[in-house]
């Protein structure tokens, strides 16, 4: 008996899914567009939510910003849940390589005193802000509309907790676990952290979600990730001798560059959408900037003293460049 075995090309009726298809085309679409596009629920809801009888339970009118689809809000990372815990595994890796050498080479040990005292001052109550920043992307996922804005949004909430946790695993690396409790109180209680509680506080209460998104992620965190883990961590406590510290917060500045560019891919859309858009988003970036800078101020003079004012108006310039390349008017 012979068998005769021959290659069939079996062509598929569908190249994806019908929803993908209908912003794509039938072509092969990554696994990103399949988890993003058409995924939003539009229709056939039961019930308004009783805190907001207003609006539907997901509705475009919670925001002044207008689009005529929301999925072109695309995130240049191309994250779904599975590219999205794969790149933060690498990270948390690469972490712990971190940890592991400052262990065995003794380098909290090595440092000063007065040094590893001033780090837990400045850095501890900033678990507090980041906090603020879970609980704002939290509330941008479920406030805003359209996958393609709102899972990078939860995305994001999770790395600011990730952000907390890595603070807090610093704290108890470098002094007992009182330190933890310190940075409670000064929080809570310090006069030159006020003003950035106050501002944090502000923003739980924002009803628009792409407010939010524009105050949290690129005012707030536009300006506090590169004042303190750039001027302050990397040019200032790492050349006093604090590589330790800046090895245990690596993950904080790389997170911060890689995020911007899904803050700024989704700010240059929404601005060219329209000129009432741009106007809009232009106005809420020049207001909480404002009002991040002057809040930033007393922490800024606590890190690096007099050169602070300096530094921080420095990332302001920064950040204003970032608003004018995304197509903002300031």
């Amino acid at each position: 008996m012979t068998i005769d075995l021959q290659v069939r090309a079996i062509q598929p009726l569908r190249q994806t899914f019908a929803r993908v298809a209908a912003y794509t085309g039938d072509k092969p679409a990554s696994r990103y567009l399949e988890a993003t596009l058409g995924v939003q629920p539009t229709a056939n809801f039961h019930y308004r939510p009783t805190w907001e009888p207003d609006f539907e339970l997901f509705d475009v009118r919670r925001t002044a910003v207008r689009m005529a689809d929301w999925y072109a809000l695309r995130d240049p990372r191309q994250f779904y849940y599975a590219t999205w815990t794969m790149a933060r595994a690498r990270q948390q890796d690469a972490m712990e390589a971190n940890y592991q050498f400052v262990e065995s080479r003794g380098l909290v040990q090595k440092m000063p005193d007065a040094l590893r005292a001033h780090a837990c001052e400045v850095l501890m109550p900033l678990r507090h802000a980041a906090w603020g920043g879970n609980m704002n992307n939290c509330s941008v996922c479920s406030r805003g509309y359209g996958t393609a804005f709102t899972a990078p949004a939860m995305f994001h909430a999770m790395d600011h907790l990730g952000v907390a946790q890595y603070l807090t695993r610093l704290g108890l690396a470098l002094e007992e676990p009182g330190v933890l409790e310190a940075g409670r109180n000064a929080w809570l209680q310090d006069a030159r952290w006020q003003p950035l509680r106050r501002l944090v506080e502000d923003t739980l209460v924002l009803q628009d979600p792409f407010e939010l998104f524009v105050a949290q992620n690129l005012a707030i965190d536009g300006l506090l990730y590169p004042l303190v883990y750039g001027q302050y961590v990397d040019e200032h406590l790492a050349l006093q001798g604090g590589t330790a510290a800046a090895m245990l917060t690596a993950f904080m500045p790389e997170w911060h560059d890689e995020s911007a560019r899904w803050v700024d891919a989704v700010v240059k859309v929404a601005a060219a959408e329209s000129d009432d858009n741009r106007r809009l988003i232009s106005g809420w970036t020049l207001a909480y900037a404002g009002r991040a800078q002057a809040a930033l101020a007393p922490l800024a003079e606590l890190a690096l003293g007099e050169p602070g004012a300096a530094a921080l108006q420095a990332v302001r310039e920064a950040l204003d460049a970032r608003a004018r390349k995304a197509g903002l008017d300031l």
